[in-house]
């Protein structure tokens, strides 16, 4: 039987976002299990309200004004490995779960694939409908399926594959619409003791091996997780460079014909006639530094990363969004390129 914690009245939804940022949700209720997310977001569809679906909050940025309805915290937990025939094994995990305390985990037990995606905050469930990637791989190389609750028709769907979700950069179908919310998720791993091959080029030489090449699970963990802590991009309450939403702005997809072209400026195939560029160099070249300040002070950039907005303190989402602005516009009047948040918006916009 699935149970809720007690429904908290104006629950600050700071506390629950990594930005530490956001005014109140008009209530929070803390879902157990898939069972209790399912009552709880039904429970608000039949009142009328409108459904904010919480995880780590690593990807939120929320509203001054809060957000008008009932926050469901996902808190729902259970990981499950079952071998296939191929040799591979299928690990199923319950959206609640912490993304990187799984990452950890499936590490320890030797099995290749989530390694690249170590100390990515936030919760399982956020995975696929952001599609999230980093050092060459994304959710899209590993998920085989989903289970997700429908609430236009009230029912759960269960082992919807992945090609049903149109997985891209940064994005799914499940992005920025709420009638279908992830349940549980299901992977494909290697149980050969391998890594997927490090495509990275800046993880292959901190690894000492050449692109294409697979090492173990545990050597790629470890130097990941070294090269995001230098970035500040691996949760620490007392350091303000890590108070972010991650990278804020997506690398940008144009055809080749109308990319800037810019000296230096790191850029990647995507695609026949497409290629991507850094938004991080973009934002430099466009004589944005580490540590640059939003009003007051209250917001910066990371004094690591340009990519990373930070909350420094005492700030207001306002303040953040203000910053933002100011990137992006400074791009768009250097380049002609508009860069795009990544995060979800919740009562706000650019």
């Amino acid at each position: 039987m699935s149970v809720s914690a007690p429904t908290s009245i104006d629950a600050r939804l700071s506390a629950h976002t990594t930005l530490r940022l956001g005014g109140p949700a008009s209530r929070l209720v803390t879902a157990a299990d898939a069972d209790a997310v399912v009552a709880a977001v039904a429970a608000a569809d039949a009142a009328g309200e409108r459904v904010l679906l919480l995880g780590g909050g690593s990807n939120l940025v929320v509203a001054d004004a809060g957000f008008d309805g009932t926050a469901v915290l996902l808190a729902s937990t259970g990981v499950h490995t079952e071998p296939r025939p191929d040799g591979s094994v299928v690990v199923t995990v319950e959206a609640g779960e912490d993304w990187d305390a799984v990452v950890a985990a499936t590490v320890a037990q030797g099995l290749g694939g989530f390694e690249c995606l170590s100390g990515i905050p936030g919760r399982t469930g956020a995975t696929p409908v952001q599609n999230v990637g980093a050092y060459g791989v994304e959710i899209s190389d590993l998920l085989v399926d989903v289970d997700l609750y429908d609430r236009r028709s009230g029912t759960v769907r269960e082992h919807v594959p992945a090609a049903e979700l149109g997985l891209g950069y940064r994005t799914s179908v499940l992005k920025g619409r709420d009638d279908a919310i992830v349940l549980r998720v299901r992977f494909a791993l290697s149980a050969d003791g391998l890594s997927a091959p490090i495509r990275y080029a800046e993880l292959a030489r901190t690894l000492g091996v050449t692109a294409g090449e697979r090492v173990s699970p545990a050597a790629a963990r470890e130097a990941v997780l070294d090269l995001r802590r230098g970035k500040g991009m691996v949760l620490d309450a007392a350091d303000h460079d890590t108070w972010s939403a991650g990278s804020f702005f997506t690398n940008p997809i144009l055809p080749v014909a109308d990319a800037p072209q810019v000296e230096g400026l790191t850029a990647w195939p995507a695609g026949e006639g497409f290629v991507k560029l850094s938004a991080a160099g973009l934002i430099q070249q466009a004589g944005f530094t580490r540590g640059h300040a939003g009003p007051g002070g209250r917001v910066a950039l990371s004094s690591r990363h340009v990519l990373a907005l930070t909350h420094r303190g005492g700030g207001h989402t306002e303040d953040l969004l203000a910053l933002a602005r100011e990137v992006r516009d400074g791009v768009a009047e250097r380049f002609g390129v508009t860069l795009h948040p990544e995060p979800v918006l919740v009562g706000c916009s650019l």
